[in-house]
């Protein structure tokens, strides 16, 4: 690996990348996600999608269908099935105290030695040499032990050349980031492109009431969720005035005449519409970006993962309410939505936060193929490191220091407390007892 690049979670298309300098060659690059959600390679393949545009050639392994129609993209779909929605139920997860993340143990390991045996994969592991970058998705990174002469985990992690932050500022607390850490948080958004006719029609039909639009994700389907919050929201919608789009993945009875179905849905043209009052989100952290970039104020409903963690900035930052689905009631859904519908703040806050994600010297997009490039053309940028990565854990934890303090702490107790003594007995000298007869 001549270059190796890790990255949190990162996902802007459809923006010009006119700032940047002239190309000097175009480069090989390999991206690694084998595992992950969808929402992941949607991340991953704005970054390529930026890169290809640029001139790059960009090799993708992942286990999702080829998506993108740019020449310079080959993507690889190693076809492993651990990640696939229809195995998953994440409200299953809701009383798991590692917010789901427990699954992985069970998943991973058993998936990496699959992965291996794969033709496809095998290529990509013997030609890596030849690509001029590798970017990998932190987050779910398996190195299996049937490669023995590749350097331990750890290494590999401490050597990466640059990381990636899905994260800014204006979306979230400011940080201290080192030269080789860099937010490019909602990388993936762009301005509403102009809807099919028939979602135009159904919003822009909606009048000054406006439309709620509901979505729980990729990940998340829709028939995963509990029959009694299913029935829920069909009897909370009944009772709104707003008509409602559901991104659901079946048809469902019962459903009154200002609820449209689809199993998918074009989410930021949706989002961008002046006609959309209420985002109702489970909180995943590129809706979340999403409503903010198009400032939507949010009802959000986390199901698992970073996504109450999410829920709870959108709260703190005034642009929605946070509900917890154990507490659901139709009533409850209701409230909330009209909360969010009749109190300006909330959009008031939301176009405060848009104005921030929007108002920075370069675009997120600029700022992710530059530094990628910046990598390659100086050979990893080692003066982009901490040397803060040398360190042994005990020098990370400072244990040796706190070592000393302690020592020092207790010398200086014990001499105080000799000198105290000392003092006690010159100036409280005790009674000689008198001598017997």
């Amino acid at each position: 690996m001549r270059v190796a690049l890790t990255f949190l979670f990162v996902a802007l298309t459809g923006v010009s990348l006119g700032n940047l300098a002239a190309l000097e060659r175009p480069y090989k690059i390999l991206m690694l996600l084998p595992a992950g959600s969808k929402s992941h390679k949607n991340f991953f393949m704005s970054i390529a999608d930026a890169l290809a545009e640029r001139g790059h050639r960009v090799v993708m392994l992942s286990g999702y269908p080829a998506s993108s129609k740019n020449p310079n993209i080959l993507e690889i779909n190693h076809g492993l099935k651990e990640f696939d929605v229809e195995n998953m139920n994440l409200f299953d997860f809701r009383n798991d105290p590692t917010g789901g993340f427990s699954i992985l143990v069970d998943i991973l390991p058993p998936m990496a030695k699959k992965l291996y045996n794969i033709p496809e994969v095998m290529e990509l592991y013997h030609k890596r040499k030849t690509f001029d970058l590798i970017i990998v998705d932190q987050l779910m990174n398996e190195i299996s032990g049937i490669f023995p002469d590749l350097p331990p985990l750890l290494d590999i992690e401490r050597n990466q050349s640059l990381t990636l932050i899905n994260s800014h500022f204006s979306m979230d607390a400011a940080v201290p980031l080192l030269p080789s850490q860099v937010a490019v948080g909602a990388v993936h958004c762009r301005p509403a492109n102009p809807l099919p006719k028939e979602l135009e029609t159904w919003i822009s039909g909606a009048g000054p009431e406006g439309v709620v639009y509901f979505s729980l994700g990729t990940v998340a389907r829709g028939t995963s969720m509990p029959v009694v919050y299913r029935d829920m929201f069909v009897e909370a919608f009944k009772r709104l005035k707003q008509r409602v789009i559901w991104k659901y993945d079946v048809e469902l009875d019962g459903i009154s005449d200002n609820v449209l179905i689809q199993k998918w849905l074009p989410q930021q043209d949706i989002l961008g519409h002046p006609n959309v009052k209420v985002f109702i989100t489970h909180g995943g952290l590129l809706s979340t970006q999403e409503s903010l970039y198009h400032a939507t104020p949010v009802v959000a409903l986390p199901i698992f993962a970073d996504q109450p963690k999410n829920a709870l900035t959108i709260q703190k930052q005034g642009v929605g309410v946070s509900l917890v689905w154990e507490e659901l009631s139709v009533d409850l859904i209701i409230d909330s939505i009209q909360e969010v519908l009749n109190n300006p703040k909330y959009k008031r806050n939301a176009e405060q936060v848009r104005n921030l994600v929007r108002d920075q010297p370069d675009t997120p997009k600029e700022r992710a193929v530059f530094w990628i490039e910046y990598v390659v053309r100086h050979q990893g940028a080692p003066r982009l490191e901490s040397q803060a990565k040398k360190l042994t854990w005990v020098e990370f934890l400072m244990l040796d220091v706190l070592l000393v303090v302690h020592v020092v702490v207790y010398i200086a107790f014990c001499v105080l407390s000799w000198v105290v003594r000392a003092l006690k007995g010159k100036l409280f000298p005790r009674n000689v007892k008198k001598k017997r007869d």
